[in-house]
């Protein structure tokens, strides 16, 4: 029997070296960026790109997918799941068959509009437990020089040389993600703890797994979840207590950096009253500034008598 769900507030980093992080169609596909500070940006959509695919290839099912590698509507992808051929208003009956089927839509949630052959339809929405602010680099990035690429292939049979194209990449990022677990919705959607086990494991390990040519060169660095004694307890953007040394673009490596977390370990001290357990992942490379824990965040948690889970990868 699954556990009653408490607020939870998490903490992601990842670095990218040498690739395209998130692509920007509206810029050529550039990374995103904030170019006015040199902060390289990756949607809350991308990240939850990379979970649904890991909940895909754990053989859960999602809603927001292709059906039988073809894109479709809401309304055909809703027919399939229900495996029914006419539908113009979903029961409370079906909303729970769904809501059962779809970890995204428990964690993320959705809409789901219904279109009929007369033309009227409907809409249900779920406001998902599980968000996400935009995830931005903590150091100052810049893309890398030449983008120019020639492909081997040639656009015309005439030509005889490949044709020429943009490959836009930055030199090296490490990106920090906030999301929060909220309780209260979560109920709405029949959110499980076993979702936000299969949650934490796929923040740990979906980004590395799912690489594609433009996206290898991605490692998670360090994934905190807090979960909290009620479902009324935030902390906030984590984000905001971390600090990179040397801040410069001139990173191209998580070995060259050092990660100053002593405001985070001042904020969840003082917060220790209110923080049930902590869920947490570091990567061995990643040097902590602030610690004394031999560079080791679970070891200074539960030396400050937090309850704390380590997470395998």
């Amino acid at each position: 029997m699954s556990k009653v769900i408490s607020n939870s507030d998490i903490l992601f980093l990842y670095d990218a070296k040498l690739c395209n992080p998130n692509g920007d169609p509206d810029d050529e596909n550039k990374p995103r960026m904030d170019y006015e500070r040199s902060v390289n940006l990756v949607s809350d959509v991308r990240l939850k790109r990379y979970l649904r695919d890991y909940f895909q290839w754990k053989g859960q099912e999602v809603f927001v997918a292709k059906q039988d590698d073809k894109s479709v509507t809401a309304t055909d992808r809703i027919k399939k799941l229900l495996e029914t051929d006419k539908i113009k208003a979903l029961s409370t009956e079906q909303i729970e068959e769904l809501l059962n089927h779809l970890i995204d839509v428990r964690l993320f949630g959705a809409t789901m509009p219904l279109k009929s052959e007369e033309g009227k339809g409907s809409s249900n929405t779920f406001t998902g437990p599980v968000q996400f602010n935009w995830g931005y680099s903590l150091n100052k990035t810049r893309l890398v020089d030449s983008s120019g690429i020639t492909s081997h292939f040639s656009s015309e049979s005439a030509m005889e040389q490949g044709t020429m194209g943009k490959d836009y990449r930055v030199y090296y990022s490490l990106i920090a993600f906030h999301g929060i677990v909220s309780a209260k919705r979560g109920e709405k959607t029949f959110l499980k703890s076993d979702d936000l086990e299969l949650l934490d494991e796929s923040m740990v390990k979906a980004i590395p797994l799912l690489a594609t040519r433009s996206k290898i060169g991605q490692y998670p660095r360090l994934y905190l979840r807090l979960e909290y004694v009620d479902e009324f307890t935030f902390l906030g953007d984590l984000r905001s207590c971390l600090q990179i040394s040397p801040n410069s673009d001139t990173l191209r490596d998580i070995k060259e950096l050092s990660l100053d977390v002593t405001l985070l370990c001042e904020r969840l001290i003082d917060s220790k009253q209110k923080i049930k357990k902590v869920y947490c992942w570091q990567d061995s490379q990643l040097k902590l500034e602030g610690i004394r824990e031999h560079n080791n965040f679970a070891a200074f948690l539960t030396k400050a008598g937090f309850s704390v889970q380590t997470l395998s990868v």
